[in-house]
């Protein structure tokens, strides 16, 4: 699959070999740099401990290497990531963090509580179970596809985000959360499109779902594409196990071209024909999004012809209930009709459900998150005054 020219470095390999990006690094590549170096594996077990499942900030923090080893691995490494430069929201709600690249550009993750955990697990001392929050994940500074319901699109593409850049945003969001609580699902739903990034998502996510780094259950990760046929079949090849979502929208070719003219070149059918061919493991579900918008993808042979597009792929429909913006000219169903259109889904004998907006207020609803756009333009605005 062809990948943007300008792709900044994604992996040890792509890195300054003499000064490797530390959080992109698995134990394999952070062992063979240490002993070029002329220091022991056990080191880089150390080493891989504190960047990946400890999550330290600097290179004072890792105690337990040697002084001359810690300046050493600051003069000849980075340990890459972003700075964080706002968290908006309550903490004991929906909250958008906003990042910093090292190129100045702006990225955005959000913070989502308030469901129950289906695995509660108990606080150290306690009897009460942690608290579930899920982490939505960018991938890339933008998006290329310009879909009509997405702020992202709007603000254009900038460049994708390497594998540090996003394992460093759930490091920081690890960070954030109380003690009671824990990020027990990651959804790659944020910025960008991730199956156009896929060179660098994969490594992301073999690292987050190793059990000496991040240690995530791959049934808690779920990784949504607009619809990119070859990314949906090389995603499946990789067997990463974690879980596909793809957003639908429409249900027929010209509706959804107007609603996602960046998927042009993938037909609806075709998309269809990939889902079904996608490798499930025994209890796995493909799932749909399906943003709903007043009169045009909400009417009764939507609701007719969605059920017979999705017949016998083992499915789940997120209905979701669109952001209005001033910049983007359309509007949302309203709950009782969307409501409605779920009922009639359930009937159907389909596993529906309805997600309601949560961080609104913050523009860190789905389809908000244009902090690359809004942030440069406001720096650009601010040195034309200068």
């Amino acid at each position: 699959m062809p990948q943007n020219p300008t792709n900044p470095i994604s992996s040890f390999a792509d890195a300054q070999k003499d000064r490797p990006i530390l959080r992109a690094l698995t134990l394999a590549e952070m062992t063979t740099f240490l002993q070029r170096a002329g220091h022991p594996a056990f080191r880089a077990r150390q080493l891989f401990q504190w960047v990946h499942e400890k999550g330290a900030d600097s290179f004072d923090q890792m105690t337990n290497l040697h002084r001359d080893l810690r300046a050493w691995l600051s003069g000849n490494t980075h340990l890459g990531g972003m700075d964080r430069v706002e968290v908006a929201g309550d903490s004991g709600d929906t909250q958008k963090i906003v990042y910093r690249t090292d190129d100045g550009e702006y990225v955005e993750s959000v913070l989502m509580r308030g469901e129950e955990d289906e695995e509660p697990e108990p606080v150290q001392g306690s009897t009460a179970p942690l608290r579930k929050v899920s982490l939505c994940l960018s991938s890339q500074v933008g998006c290329p596809l310009r879909c009509a319901f997405c702020m992202t699109g709007y603000g254009g593409f900038r460049r994708d985000l390497r594998v540090d850049e996003i394992l460093d945003q759930v490091r920081q969001a690890r960070q954030l959360v109380a003690t009671d609580e824990r990020v027990s699902n990651l959804v790659f739903m944020g910025m960008g499109e991730p199956l156009l990034n896929l060179e660098v998502v994969i490594p992301a996510l073999r690292l987050l779902t190793a059990p000496n780094a991040y240690a995530f259950s791959t049934r808690r990760i779920t990784v949504s594409t607009a619809g990119i046929i070859p990314g949906i079949d090389e995603f499946g090849r990789a067997a990463t196990d974690v879980n596909l979502a793809v957003s639908l929208n429409a249900t027929t070719q010209l509706v959804r071209d107007k609603l996602m003219p960046g998927c042009k070149k993938w037909p609806l059918a075709e998309l269809l024909k990939a889902c079904r061919r996608f490798p499930l493991t025994k209890k796995r579900r493909i799932t749909f999004e399906y943003v709903l918008l007043k009169g045009i993808n909400d009417t009764p042979g939507d609701l007719k012809r969605l059920q017979s597009l999705l017949h016998g792929i083992p499915c789940k429909i997120n209905l979701i209930l669109y952001n209005p913006d001033e910049v983007l000219d359309l509007k949302p169903t309203g709950e009782e009709a969307a409501e409605a259109f779920r009922v009639a889904l359930v009937e159907a004998h389909l596993t529906v459900g309805l997600r309601r907006s949560k961080g609104r207020q913050h523009s860190a609803a789905c389809g908000q998150l244009a902090a690359h756009h809004f942030r440069k333009r406001d720096e650009g605005k601010s040195h034309d005054k200068r």
